[in-house]
This record gives C-alpha cells, structure tokens and sequence, in this order.
C-alpha cells in the first residue's frame, strides 16, 4: 500500500506523463498533419509556437490560481481541460482550429506543473523532498520519449487523428483517480491571499529568486537548443537517418536524466541535513559535471562520443531539475510556491524558446555545434551563480 505522503507522486506520476506526452505527440505527427492538411513548414512552425507563447505567459497564472483556491482542484481542472483540448486536435480541419486548440493546450497546461510540484513538496520534507520532486519529472522524461515515438507509431498505423483520440481519451477518464488526491495536512484547499501583482513583486525583490529566475532561463536555453536541433545536427553532421536521428536525440538524454534525478535527489535531501545549501549545491555540481559534456557534444566528430556525452549531460541534468521545487520552497512561503515557479517556468520558455528561433538564424554562419558549445559555457556561468547563494532551511513569511 503507498503511504499517504508517496500516493500524490504515484498519481500525479502519470499526469506528468500525460502533460508532455499530449503536447509532444503533435510533433512526430508532423509529415502526416502536412501532407492531410496541405500545411506549409511555416505553418507547421506556428503550432508550436502558438502552445509556447500562451504557455510561458499563462504560467504565473496558473501557478496564483493554485495559491489561490488550491492545487489539488487546479491540477484536476486542468487535466480535464488539456484532455478534452487533446481530443478535440483530433478532429480539427483546418489550420486554424490547430492553432487555437493548441493556444487552449498551452493555457491549460500552463496550470499544472506550478500545482503540482508545489502539492509534492507540500506533503514531502526535507527528508525526502527532492526525490520526491525527481521522481515526478521523471514521468516528464518518459512522456518526452513516448510522444516521439509513440505518437508516430500509432500515427503511421491509425493516422493522424488516432493518437490525440485515444490521448485525449484516457486523460478524462483519468481524472476519476484523482479524487484519491489530497491536500498537505495542514495546507488549506483554498486561501484568501493577495493579488498576483502583489505575491510576483514580493519574490522578484528577492536577490535568491532573481539568480533562480536567471538560472532556470539558462538551463531552459541549453534543453530548447538540444530539443529543437539536435536532431538536425545528428542527421546533418553524422548522416543518421531521420529515425535515428529523432531517437538518439532524445533516448539517451532522458534515460540519462531518470538516473540523475534518483542520484541527485537522494544526494541533495541527504547534503540537505547537513548544509541549509545543499540541494542548491547539488544543483551546481549538475550543471558543472554538464557543461563539458554538452561542450564535447559540439565538437566531437564521433557518433558514440557525442550520444555518451548527451547521456551524461541527461544525467547531470535530473540532478538540477529535481531540486527546483525544493529550493524554491527555502526561497518562496508556501503559499506562493506555486506562483513562484510559474514565474520561473515562464522566464524558461521564453528564453529557451527565443534561442532555439535564433538558432535557426545563426545555424549557416556559427553552426549548431558552435551554440552548443556556448550553451556549456552558459551552465559553467550558472553553476558560479547558484553557488554564490546562501539559503536558509526555511523562508521568512510573506507579508499580507
């Protein structure tokens, strides 16, 4: 029987999976969605930019609606919105019903992972809140790979339509099994806090949540750059198929990051005892033990050395992203924990989201290895800024 503090990792395990897997589906569909719809590659691109936009500036939102009338409710609502959202691309026709349906996505999904990294650490303490965190965005990881390759597998069987259905589908039903979920013993379902403005001005005269504000827009730059092109760079460079491209450019960082979170976050709770900076340590030595790798990634001229370099860089990476939470929750009150990594998430995807664009631009003249390479030297830089910090075990409360 799961004990009652590990039950909201479990469910919410597989609503992380859902989360990335329904917004990732979409692009292993694309030669499909192309050839149906009579969509040009420009087109193509506004899907994704359509979910990313709305996303980055629905994030803090969402994060306040959870502070404000309580994360469990806003982690069900915005299951069944983004699952019901999921469905309904499956019966677009037209370019603009895509577009809108993915803008909807991008606003509903917006409203999740503030929430529900913020329940997690809510029910977990220090003892054990950074694996737990970890092992929530590991079901991230396994979404990533599966709208890959999932999605195209079903794609090329069924067609196009059938993979947002069937997604669509099991989203809603799976909403039942979130009546399981609960509130931290003593966290209220709903507050009658302040306003938005009021809980983003507090953390943003915060130095500590200005630096984590910097970093999470650094480590989001090198994720983009690395999820957008590199499987350009595999089949461009290495003269791999578009298949073996798609898959070496993702399998083995992923499954690299499912180790690095369970050592990190084990390493962190465990440094956390000792050290008030441990996890936020922790978080630096991942991006120290990164950046050469993904450094090697861009100029190595052997297939092998780049994909184990790609494979420690996953595992230097879940070391660093299963601490965000737990280290905001020494920065953040409680209760605005959920509005403080919507603000963070939001400075991610736009930044992330700017680079990979300008990549584009800058890939005949500097080249894709070149920006990787740049990318390292940016960790390098974010890994002297965290350990530049100097947390307490707890915030002091926020002013009402």
């Amino acid at each position: 029987m799961v004990s009652s503090r590990w039950l909201p990792v479990a469910l919410l395990w597989v609503v992380a999976l859902l989360n990335y897997l329904d917004r990732q589906v979409i692009f292993s569909l694309f030669p499909l969605l192309q050839k149906d719809l009579q969509l040009s590659s420009l087109q193509l691109g506004l899907l994704s930019t359509a979910f990313l936009w709305i996303y980055a500036a629905a994030s803090p939102l969402g994060g306040f609606l959870a502070d404000r009338y309580g994360r469990k409710r806003v982690v069900v609502v915005s299951l069944l919105l983004w699952s019901a959202i999921t469905w309904a691309t499956g019966q677009a026709r037209s370019l603009n019903e895509l577009l809108a349906a993915r803008a909807f996505m991008g606003l509903s999904e917006a409203c999740y992972l503030p929430a529900a990294l913020a329940l997690i650490a809510a029910h977990h303490t220090g003892a054990t809140r950074s694996l737990a965190t970890g092992i929530h965005q590991s079901g991230i990881y396994a979404g990533i790979v599966l709208g890959g390759v999932g999605g195209g597998w079903l794609g090329e069987r069924f067609g196009w339509r059938f993979p947002f259905t069937v997604l669509g589908l099991i989203g809603l039903g799976y909403c039942v099994f979130l009546l399981l979920l609960k509130e931290a013993p003593g966290e209220p379902s709903e507050r009658s806090g302040v306003s938005l403005t009021h809980t983003a001005s507090h953390l943003l005269r915060k130095p500590a949540f200005l630096a984590l504000l910097a970093v999470f827009a650094a480590t989001s730059i090198a994720n983009w750059l690395i999820y957008t092109w590199m499987p350009v760079y595999l089949y461009e460079k290495f003269g791999m198929s578009l298949a073996q491209a798609g898959f070496s450019a993702t399998f083995y960082m992923q499954a690299g990051s499912f180790a690095g979170i369970l050592a990190g976050g084990a390493l962190a709770d465990r440094w956390s005892r000792t050290n008030s900076n441990g996890r936020v340590f922790t978080q630096a030595l991942g991006l120290v033990a990164a950046a050469p790798f993904l450094i090697l990634a861009g100029v190595t001229g052997t297939p092998v050395v780049l994909l184990a370099g790609l494979a420690v860089f996953g595992i230097a990476r879940g070391m660093y992203d299963c601490n965000w939470m737990p280290v905001l929750c020494q920065i953040a009150p409680s209760q605005m924990r959920s509005t403080g990594y919507g603000l963070l998430n939001m400075a991610g995807t736009f930044a992330g989201g700017t680079v990979a664009a300008l990549a584009g631009g800058l890939k005949a003249t500097l080249g894709i290895g070149m920006m990787l390479q740049a990318a390292g030297a940016i960790l390098l830089l974010s890994a002297l800024l965290l350990v530049r910090l100097r947390l307490t075990s707890s915030p002091e409360a926020a002013p009402q």
